[in-house]
């Protein structure tokens, strides 16, 4: 029989030996949610809170950028980006960070097509990259990818198109959500190309100390595996000081570290698609050579956009506060309710009710279906961003995703109605 975990106790157990399954990298958790929902009728209008796509306006300025460089949609963009659009990336992370050098944006940045498919092909230059001495490391062994758990799909897709296992990072037995540095063993490490890793977290939006990523990436390093950095929340930080970045951690030559960033969050422009990486030399030149043949390219008018919304902070901080105006109403609401705790930052709440599971159904997927079928909202079951791991267990089984990203009004309704729908 599986062995029950105290973590995870209402995760429905598979039977005995079950092999980990793939979550979300096999299959979209939205996909599954309408699956889940299909047989119901919503009780009220009809209100998303599951798509992580953020509704506040777009800067003013987005039009007139656009109406301005219109020509650049007469020609093949290239794939590194515009020179303009690199240095413009550079030089927002060196007044972000406080780097140990400034990026060289020729070498060391690159444009991406949203951060997203940027995350996905990394997995395969990591495997592509591997030294002599790294493969004889792996040996006879399958390549692995490490991954969180919960964790964005688009790692796990990555890791299964380079044809690697993928492994979860686990979770320390005392509770929280950063990954347990403790547990990764050398063996771990040694057959692992690459690692992904997200602060602020989706969906639990914990943001690692600095020591905590110094360690990391230390860890890596000494056993040849590439971190990659998910930053795409690090500008909603809902507390005084800002996240540590990955690369100021990472010395002055960047080696095994690349971060991963986009328009999408920080400026409320999901449908942009443009985003960018920067870090490791060796790494960016070879990646911006696979793309150039493997990776859609990203058109000059909208890396125009990106330019402009980089070299301004005064639309990102108007949207950082009203996230945080929103988590205050979250604060009213829940306390008290879901171990509710407060996040570090990011726009989600993740809320824990455990004890809503049945034989066929976690907590999270009553707790959907219930919402859904009382008070017309949707929401999504935290397994549906996790894994099962080998020994039965999801992590995310007993928790439900709330993402605040409609409007403060719509926000202050939503709560509330979200509240009495579990009650």
């Amino acid at each position: 029989m599986p062995v029950p975990d105290a973590r995870f106790p209402h995760a429905p157990a598979p039977p005995a030996g079950a092999t980990p399954d793939a979550g979300p990298a096999a299959r979209s958790p939205f996909v599954r949610l309408t699956e889940l929902l299909a047989d119901l009728a919503p009780g009220k209008p009809a209100l998303s809170l599951a798509v992580g796509e953020p509704r506040h306006a777009m800067p003013g300025f987005v039009g007139d950028v656009l109406a301005a460089h219109l020509d650049g949609f007469g020609r093949y963009p290239a794939g590194k980006g515009l020179p303009e659009f690199r240095r413009a990336a550079g030089d927002w992370f060196a007044r972000r960070y406080a780097l140990p050098r400034a990026l060289d944006p020729e070498r060391e940045v690159l444009v991406l097509n949203g951060s997203r498919e940027g995350l996905f092909f990394a997995a395969l230059m990591a495997r592509r990259l591997l030294s002599p001495h790294k493969r004889a490391r792996i040996g006879a062994q399958e390549p692995a990818v490490l991954l969180p758990n919960p964790f964005y799909a688009a790692y796990g897709a990555g890791a299964e198109a380079a044809g690697c296992v993928s492994i979860d990072l686990p979770l320390p037995v005392d509770g929280g959500w950063l990954p347990d540095l403790d547990a990764l063993t050398p063996q771990m490490l040694d057959r692992s190309v690459a690692l992904y890793f997200a602060s602020p977290a989706n969906p639990q939006g914990t943001i690692a100390p600095r020591a905590y990523l110094e360690r990391l990436v230390a860890l890596c390093r000494a056993h040849e595996v590439m971190v990659f950095a998910d930053e795409c929340y690090s500008e909603i930080w809902l507390g005084a000081t800002p996240p540590t970045g990955i690369l100021e951690v990472a010395g002055a030559d960047f080696a095994g570290v690349v971060a991963f960033n986009s328009l999408s969050k920080r400026s409320s422009l999901p449908g942009l698609r443009c985003g960018f990486c920067a870090g490791d030399a060796r790494f960016i030149e070879a990646f911006a050579e696979f793309r150039n043949v493997a990776a859609p390219q990203v058109p000059e008018p909208i890396q125009w956009v990106g330019i402009a919304a980089l070299a301004d902070e005064a639309h990102v901080n108007e949207s950082r506060d009203l996230y945080r105006a929103k988590v205050d109403i979250a604060d009213e609401v829940f306390g008290g309710h879901f171990d509710y705790q407060r996040p570090d930052g990011g726009f989600f709440l993740w809320l824990n009710v455990a004890g809503l599971c049945t034989a066929t159904r976690s907590a999270g997927e009553e707790a959907a279906r219930k919402l859904w079928q009382r008070e017309g909202l949707r929401t999504v079951p935290g397994g549906y961003l996790c894994r099962t791991g080998a020994e039965g267990r999801n992590p995310g089984a007993d928790y439900l995703r709330i993402a605040l990203v409609q409007d403060l009004a719509t926000t202050q309704e939503a709560l509330p109605r979200l509240l009495a729908g579990l009650s």
